[in-house]
């Protein structure tokens, strides 16, 4: 079965840091863009971060020099390596695989990993 599991996350202090890791379950993965969302309680979907199967990246202006995304060399493996962590960043954090392929578009989402910035 074609999945992403996520992993990492919990309780932190304000300025402290954590890692969140997403595994594909499958190489086809290699060819998607990949990128991490975050939904606090109350609000929308929202992306965090991003990097192509290329290896572009992009980031959201509110974790931008404090996140950083990236794969590993099969690009299967997502991770989201998060510093300077503030409350406002207290969120359920998902990983997401998405291709357009002869104008279709494949999605699969990790099942969301609980991040808390609390003192």
């Amino acid at each position: 079965q074609v999945q992403l599991v996520g992993s990492g996350g919990g309780l932190v202090q304000p300025g402290g840091s954590l890692s969140l890791s997403c595994a594909a379950s499958d190489s086809i993965f290699s060819i998607y863009d990949m990128g991490w969302y975050r939904q606090a309680p109350g609000k929308q979907r929202e992306l965090v971060a991003a990097v192509t199967s290329g290896g572009r990246t992009n980031y959201a202006d509110s974790v931008k020099g404090r996140f950083t995304i990236s794969r590993d060399k099969t690009k299967i493996s997502l991770f989201l390596q998060m510093n300077s962590l503030k409350p406002e960043d207290t969120a359920v954090y998902y990983c997401n695989a998405d291709l357009i392929q002869n104008g279709r578009e494949y999605t699969y989402w990790g099942q969301g990993t609980q991040v808390t910035v609390s003192s």
